[in-house]
């Protein structure tokens, strides 16, 4: 997992960038295996390759917004870099989420910049303000997309379902964990079906950390090393 191709991809961005072709995306992989960046490279072929006006990316908090500031991905192999102007990472921005930070996401939409950053209650209040048509030939990535429900009172997952339907946008989706401790469904089964997925293990990620074999710890992990005892 610490292996980078002549992209400069983890093998987990890899992999999910040979999906970039799909219109829905789903990434199931774990903490600290590069979500963040695949959806870069994935996002920035969208915009250059396939016909997106603008890619929106959501984040469930303020914080997380920083995994997406800008990246010199050329300087590691990529025939782009990755580029938020500053006043559309809305994460960045001082006020709530109700408010100017929505406007400010409608200024985009009229705007002929390519990312934008927002947290999940902004876009949410934004898709009420503006309709869902006001987002067509646009990528919308999820993070952390397990917030999502397919209940109809989480307004997240109505709004998605929405997209869904009218079917004029991309969406990428993102998440460590594809369940809820609800054991409300993600998604309904019909827009689930809709999805690729692409899917990176626990094992494989953490295979991949040499210091983990150096200090001789997670040995659950390498089952080549202990197999007698499994």
């Amino acid at each position: 997992s610490t292996k980078a191709n002549e992209l400069g991809m983890r093998p987990m961005q890899e992999r999910a960038y040979e999906k970039r072709g799909e219109q829905y995306l789903l990434i199931k992989s774990p903490p600290a295996s590069g979500k963040s960046r695949a959806l870069m490279f994935i996002a920035l072929d969208k915009l250059a390759n396939q016909g997106i006006k603008q890619a929106i990316i959501v984040v469930p908090e303020k914080s997380i917004g920083s995994s997406f500031h800008n990246e010199p991905l050329s300087k590691h192999g990529f025939w782009a870099d990755w580029h938020v102007e500053p006043k559309w990472n809305l994460c960045d921005a001082p006020g709530n989420d109700n408010g100017g930070k929505v406007n400010g996401l409608g200024a985009f939409l009229e705007s002929g910049d390519k990312v934008l950053v927002c947290t999940h209650a902004t876009f949410r209040f934004a898709v009420d303000k503006f309709g869902i048509a006001a987002f067509d030939d646009r990528l919308i990535a999820v993070d952390e997309f397990h917030h999502v429900s397919a209940n109809p009172d989480n307004k997240l997952g109505l709004h998605l379902g929405e997209f869904i339907s009218r079917d004029r946008v991309h969406i990428v989706a993102m998440t460590g964990s594809y369940f809820r401790g609800d054991a409300v469904a993600v998604l309904s089964p019909q827009d689930e079906g809709k999805f690729e997925s692409v899917t990176y293990t626990y094992y494989e990620q953490l295979n991949g950390y040499q210091y983990l074999k150096q200090l001789d710890i997670g040995y659950f992990f390498y089952a080549d090393s202990y197999a007698d005892d499994i």
